[in-house]
């Protein structure tokens, strides 16, 4: 992010929320406390984000209103959510308040409870912290990031489905088995022949249901594909297109219920339901793990989405997979 708007922040980018110096010159000059910068962003909640703890008590003193909300949420929610501990003690200490209702039940001390310090804040009387089956989800938020490792998957297209085996959707796609020796070429060099390659995918069994994926390819994630997997089930797919970033979508009951949708941003709207907030928390920026968390499955390895699946398999050639 950097600033053009002439607000007194010009030229402003995500690393300058550290420099305390310039954000209190810029005070100095005339720049809005309250308002002005790139996307309507307030100061605070930039500097809760990506800042540090004594730009944050800067802001703070010269703000209107330590807890006003941009977008439902508060400084500190963006603090908490963004794993910044430090910055929210640092807006607790300037008078923010972390059991403010909002985010569809997701307070900054609430949404706190599933992060990595979920002592942060002291519990109030009557606030029964995290229900039975938000816990279950940070722990197997933990145990499945792990499970996964990190890896690259620029290129990689996928498609999670609940409750199918492999060989149910292979059957639903009307694939069959792939020869060993166009694996081994495509291997070598999937773009040699992308026009070919692209008809290959892998199919894995895993807990809870199966993976499809396409390491070097969109079509895992292309229309077809999630429609004809989702009867009678729920898919979610996704693309990681090495140009516009991760791309996902939802299939369910054999049609594309969501579209566009960017798995594991960082981002989430103040009218997501309370499950998916807590979702999106817990595996921002981890795409391949949101989907799978999202279709409840529940990977034990990353085989399934890397050179290793059960079996590839080759689809017919029809004009619908795109």
């Amino acid at each position: 992010m950097v600033v053009t708007d002439g607000s007194g922040w010009s030229g402003i980018g995500w690393n300058d929320w550290t420099d305390l110096g310039l954000i209190r010159a810029r005070l100095d000059a005339g720049a809005d406390p309250d308002s002005g910068v790139h996307f309507h962003v307030r100061p605070l909640h930039a500097a809760a984000e990506c800042g540090s703890p004594d730009v944050i008590a800067e802001l703070a003193r010269r703000v209107d209103d330590v807890d006003a909300e941009r977008d439902g949420r508060t400084a500190l929610w963006e603090a908490v959510f963004n794993n910044r501990p430090d910055n929210a003690r640092a807006l607790v200490a300037a008078g923010a308040d972390p059991w403010r209702p909002m985010m569809n039940g997701w307070s900054p001390g609430r949404l706190s409870l599933a992060t990595p310090t979920p002592g942060l804040f002291t519990l109030p009387i009557g606030e029964l912290g995290l229900s039975t089956t938000e816990a279950d989800a940070v722990a197997e938020a933990g145990r499945l990031t792990t499970a996964l490792g990190d890896f690259s998957y620029e290129g990689l297209s996928m498609a999670c489905v609940a409750g199918i085996s492999a060989a149910e959707a292979a059957q639903r796609l009307g694939a069959v088995p792939a020869d060993d020796d166009d694996i081994e070429e495509i291997m070598d060099d999937p773009f040699s022949d992308f026009d070919d390659s692209l008809t290959v995918v892998g199919v894995t069994d895993v807990p809870g249901g199966c993976v499809v994926s396409q390491p070097w390819g969109y079509i895992a994630y292309a229309t077809g594909v999630p429609e004809r997997l989702s009867a009678g089930t729920v898919c979610y797919a996704m693309y990681a297109n090495a140009k516009s970033g991760d791309q996902g979508s939802v299939a369910r009951d054999g049609g594309i219920v969501e579209s566009d949708t960017h798995p594991g941003g960082g981002r989430v709207s103040a009218d997501e339901s309370a499950e998916e907030i807590l979702a999106t928390h817990l595996y921002r920026y981890k795409a391949v793990a949101y989907c799978c968390a999202r279709a409840g499955l529940r990977l034990t390895d990353a085989r399934s989405i890397t050179l290793q699946p059960d079996m590839w398999l080759r689809l017919p050639e029809r004009d619908w997979w795109k």
